[in-house]
């Protein structure tokens, strides 16, 4: 049976927000457990590869003790850009699970459409628009607030 863990996801992504980066969360998949999560950080470690999937990635390979994370499934907020697009092909997951799509700045869906070069060695099963509008509400309203 499918279980989304989306809304654990948008809870990184809420709390990221509050510490005022961009909402973002991630959240790392085995089964149905949680392995890890992160929210963005990129302002507050002074990291520009401080985005959540990175961060999600770092955590779940400590946690579990291994460079790969075959077996696992990562949910993200925000379709990743190509920086964590090329860090989950890596990390060899084998399923993507995201929300809302970034015309602007993703690198799965659009911009580097990491996942089509025939240098990608891994593309993980891609599964979009997951809470699409929870997620790009929250991204909607944290740019709108700034404004």
């Amino acid at each position: 049976m499918f279980r989304s863990f989306m809304p654990e996801a948008l809870i990184e992504a809420r709390a990221a927000g509050t510490r005022g980066e961009v909402p973002v969360g991630a959240v790392v998949t085995r089964g149905d457990a949680v392995i890890a999560a992160a929210g963005n950080r990129t302002r507050e470690l002074n990291d520009p590869t401080a985005h959540a999937e990175m961060l999600a990635i770092r955590a779940a390979c400590a946690a579990l003790g291994v460079e790969r994370l075959s077996g696992c499934a990562l949910w993200v907020t925000l379709e990743p850009c190509a920086m964590c697009a090329q860090a989950i092909a890596h990390a060899r997951f084998d399923r993507l699970h995201f929300g809302a799509a970034d015309p602007k700045s993703g690198g799965v869906l659009h911009g580097a459409k990491v996942f089509t070069h025939p240098q990608t060695h891994h593309v993980p099963d891609l599964h979009d628009g997951i809470n699409v509008e929870a997620c790009a509400a929250l991204l909607r309203d944290f740019f709108a607030a700034r404004r």
